[in-house]
């Protein structure tokens, strides 16, 4: 009889973590920016149906990098979380940090589940408050742990180089046109210090506006209104609430819990299932 081979704690979950990071690393960046009237969540994404950005509930924003069937399975779940205890209870009890600590539990439990490969996803949830201090921005990683993020923050692909191009260059108080140039900018960094163009039809742009004065703050830019925003001076202002010619389906006024993409197929970035 063979001698079952031994792993030792410490070396299982390091190499859980490493495939984890590794599967994460293969999709595409994205960054989440505070701005003077809210937050702003920017990646490259060539589908126009699948997104990383979704609204959760009126005020809370859910971003992901990773595998598209894994954290769609955790935004959903997510929605429910949030309409659930909105209903239940009050919707001023529906808290990024609350959702934040629900994700962190479920990403930790299959983290450390020996039955099952961890979850290659990296996620941001945001909440933007009355005012910017009440802005709050949480990164989960693989492992369940959260952390309080301020200013900006980039998860997926490149985030590495990217979060240190944003702590050097972002500040308080900036408009929507210079913190979506600057983020578009940190993206098109290439890991080798170069820089390429990333057009308007291959970004993905939402934000939540506190301005706003529907309950619900989230609200896509694409179209003429995304193009005007990235050919913009430094000084340009906020967009309107008018919609654009090319808003799509999963806009501000459709709501949350019915966005549940039962018939959407997996896709990925360069052939693999990681977007």
């Amino acid at each position: 009889m063979s001698t079952p081979f031994y792993v030792s704690p410490q070396q299982a979950m390091a190499d859980r973590a490493e495939y984890a990071r590794k599967g994460i690393a293969r999709g595409r960046s994205l960054v989440v920016l505070q701005y003077a009237d809210g937050i702003v969540f920017v990646g490259e994404n060539p589908s126009r149906a699948l997104h990383k950005f979704s609204e959760i509930y009126d005020r809370i924003g859910f971003a992901a990098a990773g595998k598209y069937n894994e954290y769609e399975n955790l935004r959903i779940g997510g929605v429910r979380y949030a309409d659930l205890r909105g209903y239940t209870y009050d919707r001023d009890d529906v808290t990024a940090r609350g959702l934040a600590n629900v994700y962190a539990q479920t990403l930790g439990t299959i983290f450390s589940s020996a039955a099952e490969k961890p979850y290659e996803v990296e996620l941001v949830v945001a909440e933007v408050g009355a005012e910017p201090e009440g802005d709050q921005i949480y990164r989960l990683p693989h492992d369940g742990s959260i952390v309080d993020e301020h200013g900006s923050v980039a998860v997926g692909g490149n985030a590495e180089q990217i979060s240190t191009f944003l702590d050097q260059r972002h500040r308080d108080g900036m408009s929507l046109a210079e913190a979506l140039k600057l983020a578009v900018q940190a993206l098109s960094r290439d890991p080798n210090g170069s820089e390429r163009e990333i057009p308007a039809e291959r970004l993905e742009v939402a934000v939540l506006d506190r301005t706003r004065p529907q309950q619900r703050k989230f609200k896509r830019i694409v179209g003429r209104q995304l193009a005007r925003l990235l050919e913009a001076d430094a000084a340009a202002s906020t967009p309107t609430d008018a919609p654009s010619d090319a808003e799509d389906g999963d806009a501000a006024d459709t709501p949350a819990a019915t966005s549940d993409p039962k018939g959407a197929t997996e896709t990925t970035d360069s052939g693999g299932d990681v977007e």
